[in-house]
């Protein structure tokens, strides 16, 4: 039976990502386990990566152990030495990569193409599409986040960017996030937008987004939520982009770009030109491709 180690810095994006890939793995061997670890202090891994003395010698041993974060690199390789699993690092690291057996990083880091990196749009995550969507399914979701380092903010933007978008004969939901200023959710709730129910994400609980974001036909996400905008395409949503003023270019938007550039997703700008918001022309799950070439690469 195949066991599978996370290791989780304790930071909820990193571990998402892990179980996004770990949980792809289950669903093409059911037999396989899962178990996260925490992170080794320095100290411990060093130890374990001179000696390969684990202090918990009952575990069953890894076949796998995956982790995403700088600070379960030395945990990673420590474990590694010390039962023979195969190493799986789920970003840029910051280490060699070729002291890791496999490494998933998303196209826009643009490493140096080696024999054990395999390229993946964006962030891996645990988002999962439905068979077939329920009759009584929303028009379309609305996934809002906030200014940050790398895009600014205009309330009222963002409002008449909706105020297009949303109507119909079918409601619209739109959540939000920690980073969403208050000042949004007074004006948006003054516009009074037809068929628009907002539900505050202090409001959603675990697994809320993702008991109903595959219902959605349709989903806009704020230009500076890249991270929502790969969860929409998993779950199968055609994706639109809100227009966020955007600070500088880096990798955050190279991401996005790619994704517009693709046809993947369609901007508000665009969107205005034909009211038409495209789904992908394959699906998009990039957690079941990853799975499939770990379970290859490394399992078999």
């Amino acid at each position: 039976m195949t066991q599978i180690w996370i290791i989780s810095d304790d930071k909820p994006g990193h571990l998402n990502q892990s179980l996004g890939l770990a949980e792809a793995l289950q669903r093409l061997e059911p037999s396989m386990t899962v178990e996260t670890k925490p992170v080794l202090s320095k100290s411990q891994a060093f130890k374990t990566l001179c000696f390969g003395v684990r202090d918990t010698q009952s575990d069953p041993l890894p076949d796998v152990i995956i982790g995403a974060g700088h600070r379960t690199h030395l945990t990673l390789l420590a474990y590694k030495r010390a039962t023979g699993a195969r190493a799986v690092l789920m970003m840029k690291p910051s280490l060699p990569t070729n002291w890791f057996d496999l490494c998933l990083i998303p196209r826009h880091d643009e490493p140096t193409p080696k024999p054990n990196i395999e390229l993946t749009d964006g962030a891996l995550n645990r988002m999962q599409p439905l068979a077939t969507r329920s009759a009584d399914a929303v028009q379309g979701m609305v996934l809002i986040g906030g200014p940050s380092k790398h895009f600014g903010w205009d309330d009222q933007s963002i409002i008449d960017q909706l105020a297009a978008i949303v109507g119909g004969d079918k409601p619209w939901l739109l959540t939000t996030s920690r980073r969403t200023p208050n000042s949004f959710l007074s004006q948006l709730r003054a516009a009074d937008l037809p068929n628009l129910n907002i539900v505050p994400f202090e409001e959603t609980g675990p697994g809320w987004l993702g008991e109903h974001l595959p219902n959605a036909e349709q989903c806009w996400v704020s230009g500076d939520s890249v991270s929502m905008v790969f969860e929409a395409l998993t779950a199968g949503c055609a994706v639109g982009i809100l227009d966020v003023p955007q600070q500088s270019s880096n990798r955050i938007t190279r991401g996005l770009q790619l994704l517009i550039d693709d046809q993947k997703v369609t901007p508000f700008s665009r969107w205005q030109q034909s009211n038409a918001l495209p789904s992908p022309d394959s699906p998009f799950n990039e957690a079941a491709r990853c799975a499939d070439l770990v379970r290859k690469r490394l399992l078999s």
